[in-house]
Protein backbone atom coordinates (compact mmCIF):
# COMPACT_ATOMS: atom_id res chain seq x y z
CA UNK A 1 0.00 0.00 0.00
CA UNK A 2 1.34 3.42 -0.86
CA UNK A 3 0.24 6.80 0.32
CA UNK A 4 1.22 10.08 -1.35
CA UNK A 5 1.37 13.41 0.41
CA UNK A 6 2.00 16.65 -1.53
CA UNK A 7 3.53 19.54 0.34
CA UNK A 8 3.82 23.21 -0.55
CA UNK A 9 7.33 23.98 -1.77
CA UNK A 10 9.40 26.90 -3.03
CA UNK A 11 9.17 27.89 -6.67
CA UNK A 12 10.35 25.22 -9.13
CA UNK A 13 10.57 22.62 -6.35
CA UNK A 14 8.02 19.90 -5.74
CA UNK A 15 8.25 17.37 -2.93
CA UNK A 16 6.50 14.03 -3.11
CA UNK A 17 6.32 11.85 -0.01
CA UNK A 18 5.44 8.22 -0.57
CA UNK A 19 4.78 5.88 2.32
CA UNK A 20 5.25 2.13 2.05
CA UNK A 21 3.33 0.25 4.71
CA UNK A 22 1.05 -2.72 5.39
CA UNK A 23 1.57 -5.97 3.51
CA UNK A 24 4.14 -4.47 1.12
CA UNK A 25 6.32 -3.37 4.03
CA UNK A 26 5.87 -6.67 5.86
CA UNK A 27 7.04 -8.62 2.79
CA UNK A 28 10.01 -6.29 2.41
CA UNK A 29 11.00 -6.87 6.06
CA UNK A 30 10.76 -10.65 5.50
CA UNK A 31 12.99 -10.42 2.42
CA UNK A 32 15.44 -8.25 4.32
CA UNK A 33 15.53 -10.82 7.13
CA UNK A 34 16.28 -13.71 4.73
CA UNK A 35 19.09 -11.72 3.16
CA UNK A 36 20.60 -10.63 6.50
CA UNK A 37 20.19 -14.07 8.09
CA UNK A 38 22.44 -15.66 5.45
CA UNK A 39 25.33 -13.54 6.74
CA UNK A 40 24.41 -13.54 10.43
CA UNK A 41 26.73 -15.23 12.93
CA UNK A 42 24.60 -16.70 15.68
CA UNK A 43 25.91 -19.36 18.06
CA UNK A 44 24.35 -22.76 17.47
CA UNK A 45 23.04 -22.00 13.99
CA UNK A 46 24.51 -22.24 10.52
CA UNK A 47 24.24 -19.07 8.38
CA UNK A 48 20.67 -18.64 7.18
CA UNK A 49 19.21 -21.23 9.58
CA UNK A 50 18.54 -19.14 12.68
CA UNK A 51 14.82 -18.61 13.47
CA UNK A 52 13.59 -15.08 12.96
CA UNK A 53 12.87 -14.64 16.64
CA UNK A 54 16.46 -15.55 17.54
CA UNK A 55 17.84 -13.22 14.86
CA UNK A 56 15.67 -10.32 16.04
CA UNK A 57 16.65 -10.93 19.66
CA UNK A 58 20.33 -10.52 18.77
CA UNK A 59 20.22 -7.82 16.11
CA UNK A 60 16.88 -6.09 16.63
CA UNK A 61 14.13 -5.47 14.08
CA UNK A 62 15.51 -2.03 13.26
CA UNK A 63 18.57 -3.70 11.67
CA UNK A 64 16.27 -4.76 8.81
CA UNK A 65 14.67 -1.39 8.14
CA UNK A 66 17.09 0.10 5.60
CA UNK A 67 17.56 -3.14 3.67
CA UNK A 68 13.78 -3.37 3.43
CA UNK A 69 13.63 0.24 2.32
CA UNK A 70 16.13 -0.49 -0.47
CA UNK A 71 13.87 -3.31 -1.66
CA UNK A 72 10.93 -0.89 -1.86
CA UNK A 73 12.71 2.08 -3.37
CA UNK A 74 12.67 1.13 -7.07
CA UNK A 75 8.94 0.53 -7.09
CA UNK A 76 8.23 3.72 -5.15
CA UNK A 77 10.43 5.70 -7.56
CA UNK A 78 8.73 4.24 -10.64
CA UNK A 79 5.29 5.02 -9.22
CA UNK A 80 6.36 8.57 -8.37
CA UNK A 81 7.71 9.19 -11.88
CA UNK A 82 4.62 7.74 -13.53
CA UNK A 83 2.28 9.80 -11.38
CA UNK A 84 4.22 12.97 -12.23
CA UNK A 85 4.90 12.24 -15.91
CA UNK A 86 3.20 15.49 -16.94
CA UNK A 87 5.62 17.53 -14.86
CA UNK A 88 8.69 18.96 -16.64
CA UNK A 89 11.37 17.50 -14.41
CA UNK A 90 14.72 19.04 -15.39
CA UNK A 91 17.14 17.22 -13.08
CA UNK A 92 17.60 13.93 -11.30
CA UNK A 93 15.17 13.76 -8.36
CA UNK A 94 16.77 13.82 -4.93
CA UNK A 95 15.78 10.88 -2.74
CA UNK A 96 15.69 10.71 1.04
CA UNK A 97 14.06 8.82 3.88
CA UNK A 98 11.69 11.00 5.87
CA UNK A 99 10.84 8.37 8.47
CA UNK A 100 11.26 4.63 8.98
CA UNK A 101 9.92 2.20 11.59
CA UNK A 102 8.37 -1.23 12.00
CA UNK A 103 5.16 0.24 10.56
CA UNK A 104 6.63 1.46 7.27
CA UNK A 105 8.98 3.80 5.45
CA UNK A 106 8.35 7.28 4.05
CA UNK A 107 10.46 8.26 1.06
CA UNK A 108 10.77 11.91 0.17
CA UNK A 109 11.42 12.77 -3.50
CA UNK A 110 12.47 16.32 -4.30
CA UNK A 111 11.72 17.25 -7.91
CA UNK A 112 13.26 20.22 -9.69
CA UNK A 113 10.78 21.47 -12.26
CA UNK A 114 11.40 23.56 -15.32
CA UNK A 115 11.48 27.21 -14.22
CA UNK A 116 9.21 29.83 -15.69
CA UNK A 117 10.91 31.58 -18.60
CA UNK A 118 9.87 35.04 -19.78
CA UNK A 119 11.22 35.81 -23.22
CA UNK A 120 12.49 39.19 -24.28
CA UNK A 121 12.90 40.25 -27.88
CA UNK A 122 13.96 37.31 -30.01
CA UNK A 123 12.79 38.36 -33.48
CA UNK A 124 14.31 41.02 -35.68
CA UNK A 125 17.60 40.94 -33.83
CA UNK A 126 20.28 43.31 -35.10
CA UNK A 127 23.10 40.77 -35.00
CA UNK A 128 24.60 40.23 -38.44
CA UNK A 129 26.76 37.44 -39.78
CA UNK A 130 30.28 38.44 -40.73
CA UNK A 131 31.01 38.37 -44.45
CA UNK A 132 34.19 36.34 -44.86
CA UNK A 133 36.85 36.38 -47.53
CA UNK A 134 40.32 35.00 -48.06
CA UNK A 135 43.12 37.35 -49.13
CA UNK A 136 46.06 36.53 -51.37
CA UNK A 137 48.36 37.17 -48.43
CA UNK A 138 46.53 34.58 -46.33
CA UNK A 139 46.76 32.02 -49.12
CA UNK A 140 50.47 32.69 -49.55
CA UNK A 141 51.10 32.31 -45.80
CA UNK A 142 49.07 29.07 -45.69
CA UNK A 143 51.16 27.65 -48.54
CA UNK A 144 54.38 28.73 -46.81
CA UNK A 145 53.20 27.01 -43.62
CA UNK A 146 52.37 23.89 -45.65
CA UNK A 147 55.84 23.90 -47.23
CA UNK A 148 57.39 24.36 -43.79
CA UNK A 149 55.73 21.13 -42.62
CA UNK A 150 57.61 19.29 -45.37
CA UNK A 151 60.96 20.82 -44.42
CA UNK A 152 63.90 18.39 -44.44
CA UNK A 153 67.06 18.74 -42.39
CA UNK A 154 69.98 17.89 -44.70
CA UNK A 155 73.59 17.51 -43.55
CA UNK A 156 75.74 20.35 -44.85
CA UNK A 157 79.38 21.40 -44.95
CA UNK A 158 80.57 24.76 -43.78
CA UNK A 159 79.73 26.76 -40.69
CA UNK A 160 76.76 26.81 -38.31
CA UNK A 161 74.18 29.44 -39.20
CA UNK A 162 71.01 30.63 -37.48
CA UNK A 163 68.19 28.20 -38.29
CA UNK A 164 70.52 25.19 -38.63
CA UNK A 165 70.19 22.11 -36.45
CA UNK A 166 73.40 20.89 -34.83
CA UNK A 167 74.28 17.56 -33.25
CA UNK A 168 76.59 18.29 -30.32
CA UNK A 169 78.22 16.90 -27.20
CA UNK A 170 78.43 19.27 -24.27
CA UNK A 171 79.65 19.22 -20.70
CA UNK A 172 78.84 22.05 -18.32
CA UNK A 173 81.24 22.96 -15.51
CA UNK A 174 80.99 25.41 -12.63
CA UNK A 175 84.30 26.33 -11.07
CA UNK A 176 85.87 23.41 -12.97
CA UNK A 177 83.36 20.84 -11.63
CA UNK A 178 80.62 19.24 -13.76
CA UNK A 179 77.12 20.00 -12.46
CA UNK A 180 74.06 17.68 -12.64
CA UNK A 181 72.04 17.89 -15.84
CA UNK A 182 74.75 19.80 -17.68
CA UNK A 183 76.12 16.94 -19.80
CA UNK A 184 74.79 15.28 -22.96
CA UNK A 185 76.01 13.45 -26.07
CA UNK A 186 74.65 13.64 -29.63
CA UNK A 187 72.17 16.31 -28.55
CA UNK A 188 70.05 17.84 -31.34
CA UNK A 189 69.64 21.61 -31.03
CA UNK A 190 68.07 24.06 -33.46
CA UNK A 191 69.92 27.36 -33.49
CA UNK A 192 67.49 30.19 -32.80
CA UNK A 193 65.03 28.05 -30.84
CA UNK A 194 66.11 29.78 -27.59
CA UNK A 195 65.78 26.53 -25.67
CA UNK A 196 69.20 26.86 -24.01
CA UNK A 197 70.66 29.37 -21.59
CA UNK A 198 70.83 32.85 -23.15
CA UNK A 199 74.04 33.25 -25.13
CA UNK A 200 74.70 29.53 -25.66
CA UNK A 201 73.15 29.12 -29.12
CA UNK A 202 74.59 32.37 -30.40
CA UNK A 203 78.14 31.20 -29.63
CA UNK A 204 77.64 28.04 -31.70
CA UNK A 205 77.15 30.16 -34.85
CA UNK A 206 80.28 30.01 -37.00
CA UNK A 207 81.53 26.66 -35.67
CA UNK A 208 82.33 23.83 -38.09
CA UNK A 209 81.83 20.06 -38.02
CA UNK A 210 84.39 18.45 -35.67
CA UNK A 211 85.23 21.75 -34.00
CA UNK A 212 85.46 21.98 -30.20
CA UNK A 213 84.93 25.14 -28.20
CA UNK A 214 84.45 26.42 -24.64
CA UNK A 215 81.27 28.47 -24.33
CA UNK A 216 80.97 30.85 -21.41
CA UNK A 217 77.47 31.73 -20.22
CA UNK A 218 75.73 32.86 -17.03
CA UNK A 219 72.59 31.21 -15.68
CA UNK A 220 69.56 33.50 -15.20
CA UNK A 221 68.87 34.80 -11.71
CA UNK A 222 65.48 33.05 -11.72
CA UNK A 223 66.86 29.63 -12.73
CA UNK A 224 65.13 26.77 -10.91
CA UNK A 225 68.33 25.19 -9.47
CA UNK A 226 69.35 27.22 -6.45
CA UNK A 227 73.12 26.56 -6.79
CA UNK A 228 73.12 27.73 -10.43
CA UNK A 229 71.12 30.95 -10.12
CA UNK A 230 73.20 33.77 -11.63
CA UNK A 231 76.26 31.48 -11.77
CA UNK A 232 78.90 31.79 -14.54
CA UNK A 233 79.63 28.39 -16.13
CA UNK A 234 81.61 26.90 -19.01
CA UNK A 235 80.22 24.42 -21.53
CA UNK A 236 82.78 22.32 -23.38
CA UNK A 237 81.11 21.73 -26.76
CA UNK A 238 81.95 19.57 -29.78
CA UNK A 239 79.98 19.80 -33.06
CA UNK A 240 79.39 16.41 -34.72
CA UNK A 241 77.03 17.39 -37.52
CA UNK A 242 75.36 20.45 -39.03
CA UNK A 243 71.96 20.14 -40.70
CA UNK A 244 70.40 22.76 -42.93
CA UNK A 245 66.63 23.19 -43.16
CA UNK A 246 65.57 22.74 -46.79
CA UNK A 247 62.07 24.03 -47.55
CA UNK A 248 60.64 22.33 -50.68
CA UNK A 249 59.91 24.30 -53.80
CA UNK A 250 56.48 24.24 -55.46
CA UNK A 251 57.51 21.60 -57.97
CA UNK A 252 56.28 18.20 -59.17
CA UNK A 253 58.02 16.37 -56.32
CA UNK A 254 56.28 18.53 -53.74
CA UNK A 255 52.85 18.09 -55.36
CA UNK A 256 53.44 14.32 -55.47
CA UNK A 257 54.28 14.34 -51.73
CA UNK A 258 51.09 16.31 -51.00
CA UNK A 259 49.02 13.66 -52.78
CA UNK A 260 46.06 16.05 -53.06
CA UNK A 261 43.61 15.18 -55.80
CA UNK A 262 43.85 17.57 -58.77
CA UNK A 263 46.75 19.54 -57.30
CA UNK A 264 49.67 19.52 -59.73
CA UNK A 265 50.48 23.22 -59.99
CA UNK A 266 50.83 26.33 -57.86
CA UNK A 267 47.53 27.70 -59.21
CA UNK A 268 45.66 24.49 -58.37
CA UNK A 269 47.13 24.47 -54.85
CA UNK A 270 46.15 28.11 -54.34
CA UNK A 271 42.59 27.33 -55.39
CA UNK A 272 42.29 24.36 -53.01
CA UNK A 273 43.81 26.33 -50.14
CA UNK A 274 41.44 29.22 -50.79
CA UNK A 275 38.40 26.89 -50.81
CA UNK A 276 39.49 25.15 -47.61
CA UNK A 277 40.23 28.41 -45.80
CA UNK A 278 36.95 29.92 -46.96
CA UNK A 279 35.03 26.88 -45.68
CA UNK A 280 36.82 27.10 -42.34
CA UNK A 281 36.12 30.81 -42.03
CA UNK A 282 32.45 30.26 -42.95
CA UNK A 283 32.11 27.68 -40.16
CA UNK A 284 33.79 30.01 -37.67
CA UNK A 285 31.62 32.94 -38.78
CA UNK A 286 28.45 30.84 -38.51
CA UNK A 287 29.36 29.64 -35.01
CA UNK A 288 30.11 33.18 -33.88
CA UNK A 289 26.89 34.42 -35.47
CA UNK A 290 24.84 31.82 -33.59
CA UNK A 291 26.60 32.64 -30.31
CA UNK A 292 26.00 36.36 -30.84
CA UNK A 293 22.32 35.73 -31.61
CA UNK A 294 21.91 33.71 -28.42
CA UNK A 295 23.70 36.37 -26.39
CA UNK A 296 21.51 39.15 -27.78
CA UNK A 297 18.25 37.24 -27.35
CA UNK A 298 19.19 36.18 -23.81
CA UNK A 299 19.62 39.80 -22.67
CA UNK A 300 15.86 40.15 -22.30
CA UNK A 301 15.19 36.72 -20.77
CA UNK A 302 13.93 36.53 -17.19
CA UNK A 303 14.47 33.17 -15.48
CA UNK A 304 15.51 31.84 -12.09
CA UNK A 305 17.70 28.86 -12.85
CA UNK A 306 17.68 26.11 -10.19
CA UNK A 307 21.17 25.41 -8.87
CA UNK A 308 20.82 21.71 -9.64
CA UNK A 309 20.50 22.46 -13.37
CA UNK A 310 23.79 24.35 -13.32
CA UNK A 311 25.44 21.58 -11.32
CA UNK A 312 24.33 18.94 -13.82
CA UNK A 313 25.57 21.08 -16.71
CA UNK A 314 28.90 21.38 -14.90
CA UNK A 315 29.00 17.59 -14.57
CA UNK A 316 28.58 17.27 -18.34
CA UNK A 317 31.24 19.90 -19.01
CA UNK A 318 33.73 18.26 -16.66
CA UNK A 319 33.12 14.89 -18.32
CA UNK A 320 33.65 16.40 -21.78
CA UNK A 321 36.81 18.13 -20.55
CA UNK A 322 38.08 14.82 -19.20
CA UNK A 323 37.41 13.11 -22.54
CA UNK A 324 39.32 15.86 -24.36
CA UNK A 325 42.26 15.38 -22.00
CA UNK A 326 42.21 11.63 -22.59
CA UNK A 327 42.54 12.27 -26.33
CA UNK A 328 45.79 14.08 -25.47
CA UNK A 329 46.97 11.21 -23.29
CA UNK A 330 46.20 12.90 -19.97
CA UNK A 331 43.94 12.03 -17.07
CA UNK A 332 42.00 14.62 -15.09
CA UNK A 333 44.11 13.85 -12.02
CA UNK A 334 47.32 14.46 -14.00
CA UNK A 335 45.90 17.76 -15.27
CA UNK A 336 45.12 18.87 -11.72
CA UNK A 337 48.64 17.90 -10.64
CA UNK A 338 50.33 19.76 -13.52
CA UNK A 339 48.25 22.89 -12.99
CA UNK A 340 48.26 22.74 -9.19
CA UNK A 341 44.46 22.81 -9.29
CA UNK A 342 41.49 20.64 -8.36
CA UNK A 343 37.95 19.88 -9.50
CA UNK A 344 36.41 22.58 -7.33
CA UNK A 345 38.60 25.23 -8.96
CA UNK A 346 37.73 23.91 -12.44
CA UNK A 347 34.01 23.94 -11.65
CA UNK A 348 34.28 27.52 -10.37
CA UNK A 349 36.06 28.48 -13.58
CA UNK A 350 33.34 26.85 -15.70
CA UNK A 351 30.38 28.05 -13.63
CA UNK A 352 29.47 31.14 -15.67
CA UNK A 353 29.66 29.22 -18.94
CA UNK A 354 27.46 26.47 -17.49
CA UNK A 355 24.86 29.02 -16.36
CA UNK A 356 24.92 30.61 -19.81
CA UNK A 357 24.41 27.27 -21.54
CA UNK A 358 21.42 26.43 -19.34
CA UNK A 359 19.94 29.89 -19.99
CA UNK A 360 20.30 29.45 -23.76
CA UNK A 361 18.71 26.00 -23.61
CA UNK A 362 15.73 27.17 -21.56
CA UNK A 363 15.30 30.17 -23.87
CA UNK A 364 15.29 28.02 -27.02
CA UNK A 365 12.79 25.62 -25.45
CA UNK A 366 10.51 28.57 -24.65
CA UNK A 367 10.87 29.93 -28.19
CA UNK A 368 9.91 26.50 -29.54
CA UNK A 369 6.77 26.64 -27.39
CA UNK A 370 5.95 30.19 -28.41
CA UNK A 371 6.38 29.33 -32.10
CA UNK A 372 4.50 26.00 -31.79
CA UNK A 373 7.49 24.09 -33.11
CA UNK A 374 6.84 20.36 -33.02
CA UNK A 375 8.74 17.45 -34.55
CA UNK A 376 6.79 14.35 -35.52
CA UNK A 377 8.04 10.78 -35.27
CA UNK A 378 8.22 10.63 -39.06
CA UNK A 379 10.35 13.79 -39.24
CA UNK A 380 12.63 12.48 -36.50
CA UNK A 381 13.08 9.12 -38.24
CA UNK A 382 13.88 10.88 -41.51
CA UNK A 383 16.40 13.08 -39.70
CA UNK A 384 17.97 10.04 -38.01
CA UNK A 385 18.34 8.28 -41.35
CA UNK A 386 19.96 11.35 -42.91
CA UNK A 387 22.42 11.76 -40.04
CA UNK A 388 23.23 8.04 -39.95
CA UNK A 389 24.06 8.17 -43.66
CA UNK A 390 26.19 11.26 -43.11
CA UNK A 391 28.27 9.55 -40.43
CA UNK A 392 28.27 6.24 -42.31
CA UNK A 393 26.55 4.36 -39.51
CA UNK A 394 23.59 2.01 -39.34
CA UNK A 395 20.46 3.85 -38.26
CA UNK A 396 19.95 1.74 -35.13
CA UNK A 397 23.59 2.18 -34.13
CA UNK A 398 23.38 5.94 -34.66
CA UNK A 399 20.23 6.22 -32.53
CA UNK A 400 21.92 4.32 -29.70
CA UNK A 401 24.89 6.68 -29.80
CA UNK A 402 22.79 9.83 -30.16
CA UNK A 403 20.37 8.94 -27.37
CA UNK A 404 17.28 7.69 -29.17
CA UNK A 405 14.48 9.20 -31.25
CA UNK A 406 13.40 11.60 -28.50
CA UNK A 407 16.87 13.17 -28.52
CA UNK A 408 16.66 13.52 -32.31
CA UNK A 409 13.33 15.31 -31.86
CA UNK A 410 14.76 17.62 -29.22
CA UNK A 411 17.85 18.44 -31.24
CA UNK A 412 15.81 19.22 -34.36
CA UNK A 413 13.40 21.35 -32.35
CA UNK A 414 16.28 23.39 -30.90
CA UNK A 415 17.77 23.92 -34.36
CA UNK A 416 14.41 25.12 -35.67
CA UNK A 417 14.19 27.51 -32.73
CA UNK A 418 17.62 28.85 -33.74
CA UNK A 419 16.29 29.42 -37.23
CA UNK A 420 13.62 31.68 -35.71
CA UNK A 421 16.40 33.81 -34.19
CA UNK A 422 18.24 33.92 -37.50
CA UNK A 423 15.16 35.12 -39.38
Amino acid sequence: MTKEVKEKQPKNIKTITKKIEGETWTKALDEAFKKANKKAKIDGFRPGKAPKSVFLKKYGEESLFYDAADLCLDKAYEEMIKENEKEEIVARPEIGVKSISKDGVEFIFTLTLRPEVKLGKYKGLKTKKEVVKVTKEEIAKAIDDLRARYTENVTKEGKVENGDTVIIDFKGEKDGVAFPGGTAENYSLKIGSNTFIPGFEEQLVGMETGEEKDINVTFPEDYHAEDLKGAPVVFKVKVHEIKEAIVPELDDDFFADLNMEGVNSKEALEKVMEENMLTQKEVQAENKYLDDLLEEAAKGVEVEIPHVMIHEELDRMIKQYEQNLQMQGLTLDQFFKFTNSNEEALRNEMHDEAEKRVTFRLMLEEIAKAENIEVSDEEAKEEAKKLADKYQMKEEEFLNVFGGLDMIKYDKKMREAMEVLKK
